[in-house]
């Protein structure tokens, strides 16, 4: 594991890219833009949401929405702050335009 600023490089990690407050996690040393993008995204919810409160909607929602899809890829996909992250990752700007609490628009 090697901390790079606030990417942390952890090669058994089971997913591209996590966002645990105020660290990136990342499973390859060389990532893209849109991933860090992304997870940026997400470590500005958490910070907004006060951080625990974030993580425990997460879970919540992840746990609505899986007994709604019965399908992992689905309820993980139609969380409302991955919808949030997803539709604007490829935009670099997004943050600094980003009005506070806008996950809330992707919730369904």
């Amino acid at each position: 594991m090697k901390l790079r600023g606030f990417i942390l490089h952890i090669p058994f990690l089971w997913v591209e890219g996590m966002a645990l407050f105020p660290l990136i996690l990342v499973r390859r040393r060389k990532c893209t833009p849109t991933l860090i993008n992304h997870e940026r995204i997400h470590l500005r919810q958490q910070l907004e949401m006060l951080i625990i409160p974030f993580y425990i909607w997460y879970v919540l929602e992840y746990l609505i929405l899986l007994l709604y899809f019965r399908n992992h890829h689905l309820a993980y996909r139609f969380i409302s702050f991955e919808r949030e992250a997803f539709t604007n990752e490829r935009r670099p700007d997004y943050l600094r335009k980003r009005p506070f609490w806008a996950f809330l628009r992707y919730i369904f």
